[in-house]
């Protein structure tokens, strides 16, 4: 268990606070470990993925013995000393070989990782096109119905989406986006979805798990004639197939401590913040739906264009049919005197 430090003076608790979890979280820092053993690969797969979370990336030029899932003390250690919520480890060993583990941490402690087998790779370098500015907040595609559907796979969206994403920002000028992270499932002969497969064993089984893929371009607008520009994508690197391999999931207790939202205050709850609106919904692209319930119409009493010519018409087609068959007789037997003007 790590010390609660009480802060001696205003700097020090400012310094506190700051790291406290907040309801809309800074950019997350990442760090990028080197185990005992890595090789080429891994080296150059670690070096690629930090030059992506640039300038929010540190990197331990020196390998430490380090096992996760046996044993994570290092990591809280790491993670409350240099204020970083996410950890990419590079190990390989003959048993797992080329693998790297994303780490995700809440409040100093472990919350869940995923450990990733590096089957293809292409770096930056075998590309020659433009690259991205460091910094700039990527857009992420996930390009599969596993990533909604499949455990391991939500899990491995999480990560990728915290890994990866910027901080959170209201709006973006068009030249800001200036590359696209896409992640894709190969194609499975099992299966395609978690319903289809056999049994939970089969279900669990990484080697039945089908691929990930990870591929980065970069994002040329060109114009297009109206408002909205033509979206070119080119190669940029890195190429990356990656196979599931083991994994920890996140303690109920402790990711229900994560995903909780302080209470609204009184001035919000006066100005309608947090209330469920009735008959608003948002889709699954983020537009906000409204749906408008009007009562039923009555046709006669539509207003349409008005005419000169049919105004007479429709005015004696009323008369007539308001009166009866004796009435018109009587009118037609006697008809009205006009009245001279003098």
């Amino acid at each position: 268990m790590l010390q609660t430090v009480k802060p001696k003076n205003a700097r020090s608790k400012r310094a506190l606070e700051a790291r406290e979890p907040k309801e809309v979280e800074d950019q997350r820092r990442a760090i990028f470990v080197h185990g005992t053993k890595t090789g080429e690969v891994v080296d150059k797969v670690m070096k690629e993925m930090m030059a992506l979370k640039q300038p929010h990336a540190i990197s331990f030029s020196e390998k430490n013995a380090i096992r996760p899932f046996e044993d994570a003390s290092s990591l809280e250690f790491w993670a409350h000393k240099n204020d970083a919520s996410m950890f990419v480890i590079g190990q390989s060993t003959k048993k797992r070989p080329a693998g790297i583990i994303i780490a995700r941490m809440f409040d100093s402690k472990l919350l869940d990782m995923c450990e990733l087998g590096i089957e293809r790779f292409m770096s930056l370098s075998e590309f020659k096109t433009p690259k991205s500015s460091p910094g700039h907040k990527p857009m992420l595609h996930f390009a599969s119905e596993l990533f909604d559907t499949h455990p391991r796979y939500m899990q491995l969206k999480s990560l990728l989406m915290d890994l990866f994403n910027g901080e959170v920002i209201d709006s973006i000028c068009l030249p800001g986006l200036e590359h696209v992270i896409s992640v894709t499932v190969a194609p499975s002969d099992a299966s395609q979805t978690s319903s289809a497969l056999p049994d939970d064993t089969r279900h669990e089984d990484p080697k039945y798990l089908p691929n990930v893929h990870l591929r980065t371009y970069t994002v040329k607008l060109a114009p297009s004639g109206v408002r909205i520009p033509r979206v070119q994508l080119t190669e940029m690197g890195p190429f990356v197939d990656f196979s599931l391999r083991r994994h920890q999931e996140a303690d109920q207790d402790m990711l229900k401590a994560a995903m909780k939202k302080p209470k609204l205050k009184k001035q919000d709850i006066e100005k309608g913040l947090g209330k469920k609106k009735k008959n608003l919904e948002v889709d699954e692209m983020g537009d906000l739906r409204g749906r408008i319930h009007v009562a039923k119409q009555d046709l006669g009493k539509l207003q349409t264009r008005k005419m000169k010519g049919l105004k007479g018409q429709s005015s004696e087609r009323d008369e007539g049919a308001s009166t009866s068959p004796d009435q018109s007789e009587v009118e037609d037997a006697s008809p009205r005197k006009r009245q001279k003007r003098g």
